[in-house]
């Protein structure tokens, strides 16, 4: 490892990639640029004579950072896109960061400015804006406070509150979607919800459910209420909510729902099916819409494509 002065050292976690801590190499003790180095750190400013170990790197002034490989016994992270078999995970900006760089883009604070305000680096707040990262807690209470938010909102607390409680894009942007957009975005199973009458009212519940041939099918307890949808017309919904940016979608397809009464029918449905029901117990009857209209909306800032 060798580095010059004004370099960054970051340290991650050697299992998943994360940035854990993030420093300016102030000094160097060696002309070679050997370790050790005087780092001042992002999240405190303080500066501390370090000796790198197995999982720190070194980001090079000027010049495009790359992620070192991990160790061959880490595992990728879970829905992340690895380097390989055990490489390490890199992609873009984590949850907190997205959340730091929307509330920075609702103030309309640059990212030099808001850096100044929090007392970090705009260096270490730019990797955060755009890297998979885990800043400490004193970093987040400087940020919220010169993002005029909270810790809370800023780790995504509230979970159990109802999505959509954000404030609204400023510019949004409404478009209908193409039938082969929706198609796309329903993709093959997931939760949506389905709309039917029953014998109290209309209702709305959450199904887990597959999209196979065409159709989207889902499995119920024949005596449950989603399945009274069987012999009419009902609506199936389907979206994604991304509250940090105040963004996201919605599917709706409408048509008639069946039964699936064919044992090898519905044999063929257990063995495609990519998840258990998850409310439990017994859930037997294969209900199937056949998707006679399919229309979509999504919300993004207005200068996104």
């Amino acid at each position: 490892m060798h580095a010059h002065v004004g370099d960054r050292l970051i340290v991650e976690s050697p299992a998943t990639g994360v940035v854990r801590r993030d420093g300016e190499i102030v000094a160097l003790h060696h002309q070679d640029g050997s370790p050790p180095y005087d780092v001042r750190w992002s999240d405190t400013g303080d500066i501390t004579l370090v000796f790198p170990g197995p999982d720190a790197h070194i980001h090079h002034a000027g010049h495009e950072e790359v992620a070192p490989a991990a160790p061959a016994s880490a595992p990728a992270r879970a829905g992340g896109h690895g380097t390989g078999s055990g490489g390490a995970v890199t992609g873009g900006p984590g949850d907190v960061g997205r959340r730091v760089a929307e509330a920075r883009r609702r103030q309309g604070l640059g990212l030099t400015e808001t850096a100044d305000r929090a007392r970090i680096s705009p260096a270490y707040l730019d990797y955060l804006e755009t890297h998979p990262a885990d800043p400490s807690v004193g970093t987040l209470l400087r940020l919220a406070d010169a993002l005029g938010t909270t810790l809370l909102e800023l780790q995504g607390g509230g979970q159990e509150r109802p999505p959509g409680q954000g404030q609204a894009l400023y510019h949004p942007r409404l478009r209908d979607l193409g039938e082969e957009e929706c198609r796309a975005l329903l993709s093959t199973h997931g939760v949506g919800r389905i709309s039917l009458t029953t014998e109290h009212g209309p209702a709305v519940l959450p199904v887990n459910y597959e999209v196979v041939d065409g159709t989207i099918a889902f499995r119920t307890a024949p005596d449950a209420v989603p399945a009274t949808a069987v012999g009419h017309e009902v609506a199936f919904e389907a979206d994604h909510i991304d509250e940090a940016m105040s963004q996201g979608w919605s599917v709706l397809a409408v048509g008639p729902a069946r039964a699936v009464t064919d044992p090898a029918a519905v044999r063929r449905l257990d063995e495609r099916a990519h998840t258990d029901p998850w409310g439990g117990g017994p859930r037997t009857l294969w209900v199937v819409i056949t998707v006679e209209r399919l229309t979509g909306r999504r919300i993004t800032p207005a200068d996104d494509a």
